[in-house]
């Protein structure tokens, strides 16, 4: 999750944005999309087990198929309200994480106005802190008031209510065939091959999505990181694109396109096939909250609470662990998307002119800086930094 998801932080989008401190963006970007294969009604029973006055109810379509035409959320006349419902949640979810996306957009490009303070770890021995993200947030208020931590804001709203429209437009268009529940009864076969058909419709629309709101993102980054070299370039979304246009051509509304994609990918398959086996194989579904495992008579299925509650927090701490490893992704495509555009933050000596994306990941790598903006509380002086110890 990162300052570019189109969509809410995993943990938050996380999927995505997402979402999370560090991870946002979307994660960022992904929670929405993350959450492919969510954990559902299991089997039911033995019929040994069964209980004998209450049959177990059958199972609920999932949320994912809750827009088709079973009547259920968003179908028929519903459909255009609960799209607009989402874009007005996600519009909020925006506007509140913006100043922490902010923020981290200009750690991330290297912008560090204060210099770090000194302080003792868990060990005792002395280190640099730079200024966490309130410090960093009351300087930017104190230079351009408390509006500049919106700087950029427009230009997101659009790109997020642009991804989450295609989503919804193309669940219509290309509506997911109806995919059975996974279960640990399953064999590997089976129970591999659904979540791989759920997974990569996932990916088909999280692709799409994206490659559709990435030049409003691009314009958004180049917003933002302005306020490095107090520019006003970029000022509004129409007269950025004929900026980007002008002097870019059609390609410039796309660069930091690919590491941004490949991070969606790499997030989706990792988190939900991690998620899969640890669902399928290591949580029993014979788990009861109840000592005979039979559950009671007014709730015949407390059986499965357990198990059902075990999974969902297993996709969460999985779209947080996958997002921070792909991190470096999302920190490469942000600085691509400002880089060598004619603004303070994308030149020398805050950024080389980078030849392509792979060039920013090996300089980055280099430097020990892949992870650099992940963190915006506890920020450690890195061995790559301009700053030193006396």
């Amino acid at each position: 999750m990162g300052a570019s998801d189109p969509e809410v932080a995993p943990w938050a989008r996380g999927g995505g944005a997402a979402g999370m401190a560090g991870a946002g963006a979307g994660a960022g970007a992904r929670g929405g999309a993350a959450a492919g294969v969510e954990a559902r009604a299991r089997d039911p029973p033995p019929a040994h087990r069964a209980h004998p006055r209450h049959p177990r109810p059958a199972a609920q379509p999932s949320a994912r198929r809750m827009d088709g035409a079973s009547g259920g959320l968003g179908s028929g006349d519903n459909a255009p309200t609960t799209e607009a419902l989402f874009v007005a949640l996600g519009a909020g979810v925006t506007v509140l994480s913006h100043p922490l996306l902010y923020v981290k957009l200009l750690i991330q490009v290297g912008h560090e106005p204060m210099p770090p303070t000194l302080g003792t770890n868990v060990l005792g021995r002395k280190v640099l802190y730079l200024p966490s993200f309130f410090t960093y947030a009351k300087y930017i208020v104190q230079v351009d008031g408390k509006i500049g931590l919106f700087r950029g804001l427009s230009p997101r709203l659009m790109s997020n209510a642009l991804s989450t429209v295609t989503r919804g437009s193309m669940k219509k268009v290309f509506p997911p065939d109806e995919i059975e529940q996974v279960s640990n009864k399953d064999d590997m076969k089976t129970s591999l091959k659904k979540v791989v058909k759920e997974t990569s419709y996932e990916m088909m629309m999280q692709c799409v999505s994206r490659m559709l709101a990435h030049p409003l993102h691009v314009i958004s980054m180049r917003c933002m990181v302005q306020f490095v070299g107090r520019e006003a370039k970029y000022s509004g979304v129409l007269s950025s694109i004929g900026k980007i246009f002008k002097e870019e051509g059609l390609l410039g509304f796309f660069v930091g396109l690919i590491p941004h994609l490949l991070g969606d990918v790499v997030f989706l398959w990792g988190c939900n096939l991690l998620a899969h086996f640890i669902n399928a194989y290591l949580v029993d579904d014979s788990v009861s909250d109840t000592p005979g495992g039979l559950g009671n008579d007014q709730n015949p299925g407390s059986q499965f609470s357990q198990a059902l509650a075990i999974r969902s927090y297993t996709k969460f701490v999985m779209g947080i662990a996958v997002s921070m490893l792909t991190y470096p992704f999302l920190l490469v495509g942000d600085l691509m998307a400002v880089n060598n555009c004619g603004l303070q933050a994308g030149l020398p000596p805050y950024s080389p002119v980078f030849k392509s994306w792979i060039h920013c990941w090996k300089y980055l790598s280099v430097q020990g800086q892949l992870f650099r903006g992940s963190s915006l509380l506890f920020r450690r002086v890195s061995s790559g930094s301009c700053f030193a110890l006396e």
